[in-house]
């Protein structure tokens, strides 16, 4: 079969799939161009269509902390596939990859798998509405916990303040139930929990949030967090979707210390392949059907070649890989930072193992409103460029890169030259 170009498929895509993709950030439309099809990949490296080969900092969005078709990750799924794709009955490697969670993350004591984030993030929802009898939840700004109808809300004005829609198809009433404060806002979190605390069933917060770029948590703001929850009856909860197996084996909770009532898990839980989860302690878990009432329920839950695919990818993420990693993200994150000052670029650089993000800033960012003001056009002359050195960023000021195990010593060199020519131009 003739190869077609990446300019071919996305004509063809526009007539049968809505904006040419099936995720919207892979359009590219914040860089200014349309997006590249992919034909294959290996460790680190993706190769488009046409035959242009790119170092990879996208990685599936995350999940691939391995890299790309790693040899264990494959042999799992096709020994897996062999057996039978799906039986929608238990198996072994469901119950195992449930040990799994448990050993690593601090707050598990138990664990139901499903099938996206956004699966997880709705029943953490619903668990934490059964456990108190509330309905309203409060999310912080610039957060993105999946495309779940009552998150999918934006702030008015104020210092915490009911959710208006931010999507056609959302209705008012389901974001109503939202609050939204500002993140890193000591303040106003806790002038609004003094007020309206009580009618809370949850605060949900990405303990490191990446979907507006990364940005770290306040010292001590996650530890007022825990406490102003206890305090008023509410659970926290920690959405560690990318977070989760990528900063360390238990998380953002673990370096941090601070344990939440529910964590919602994805991306590298499931190694490449769709799956998801939500953990907790027993006695909360324990509200969901069939063990409780709480209804909750999925055909592919626990998929037989996912759940190979997590266990595999799990196997590989020893303390030395992480030292590896942390290593990794490090070196890059030094020679970023150089090049940009050698070329007088101001940026300001976000990191942890594992992640990181340009932010093309005067000012630290430290909230949505800071990664907001960053400057978008300068993001998008670096991503060009970059791109035409063949280094895949992901195509968006306000996502974050992912470095992985596999990306090795010459690879980083490389991307740091590729870099310093990208700063060169923005200075231009």
């Amino acid at each position: 079969m003739r190869t077609l170009r990446s300019e071919e498929l996305f004509e063809r895509a526009q007539k049968v799939i809505p904006g040419g993709v099936n995720s919207p950030v892979r359009a590219m439309r914040a860089v200014g161009r349309d997006p590249l099809f992919i034909d294959s990949a290996s460790g680190a490296e993706l190769v488009d269509v046409d035959g242009n080969r790119f170092i990879d900092y996208v990685c599936s969005w995350g999940p691939l902390i391995a890299g790309h078709a790693h040899p264990d990750v494959v042999e799992a799924v096709t020994a897996a596939a062999a057996r039978g794709t799906s039986y929608g009955a238990p198996t072994q490697a469901e119950v195992e990859l449930a040990e799994q969670v448990v050993s690593r993350v601090p707050s598990a004591e138990m664990v139901r798998l499903v099938n996206s984030g956004t699966e997880a993030t709705m029943t953490a929802l619903r668990l934490a509405r059964a456990a108190t009898g509330r309905d309203r939840v409060l999310k912080f700004s610039g957060a993105y916990h999946g495309h779940v109808d009552g998150l999918l809300a934006d702030a008015g004005s104020g210092l915490a303040t009911q959710g208006i829609p931010a999507s056609p198809g959302v209705t008012r009433g389901q974001a109503a139930d939202t609050l939204v404060c500002a993140w890193n806002d000591r303040d106003g979190f806790t002038k609004f929990m003094d007020a309206s605390g009580d009618e809370l069933a949850a605060v949900i917060a990405e303990p490191l949030p990446a979907n507006m770029g990364i940005v770290p948590p306040a010292v001590g703001f996650l530890e007022l967090l825990r406490e102003r929850c206890e305090d008023c009856g509410a659970l926290l909860i920690f959405d560690e979707v990318i977070s989760g197996f990528r900063v360390s084996s238990g998380g953002m909770q673990t370096l941090a210390g601070v344990k939440p009532d529910l964590t919602v898990l994805g991306k590298v839980l499931g190694g490449g392949l769709p799956l998801a989860a939500v953990a907790g302690p027993a006695a909360s878990m324990e509200r969901l059907a069939p063990a409780g009432e709480t209804y909750q329920a999925g055909t592919l839950s626990g998929n037989p070649l996912a759940t190979a695919a997590g266990l595999a990818t799990l196997g590989l993420l020893t303390q030395d890989a992480y030292a590896g990693l942390e290593a990794t993200t490090t070196k890059l994150v030094t020679g970023l930072k150089e090049a940009a000052d050698d070329a007088g670029v101001p940026i300001r650089l976000a990191s942890e193992c594992g992640l990181l993000t340009v932010f093309f800033s005067d000012d630290a960012v430290e909230s949505y409103e800071g990664a907001r003001a960053s400057d978008g056009d300068a993001f998008a002359c670096f991503h060009g460029s970059m791109l035409e050195q063949g280094i895949y960023l992901p195509p968006s000021q306000f996502e974050a890169w992912f470095p992985s195990l596999a990306h090795d010593e010459e690879q980083i060199e490389r991307t740091i030259a590729a870099a310093a020519r990208a700063f060169e131009a923005v200075a231009a």
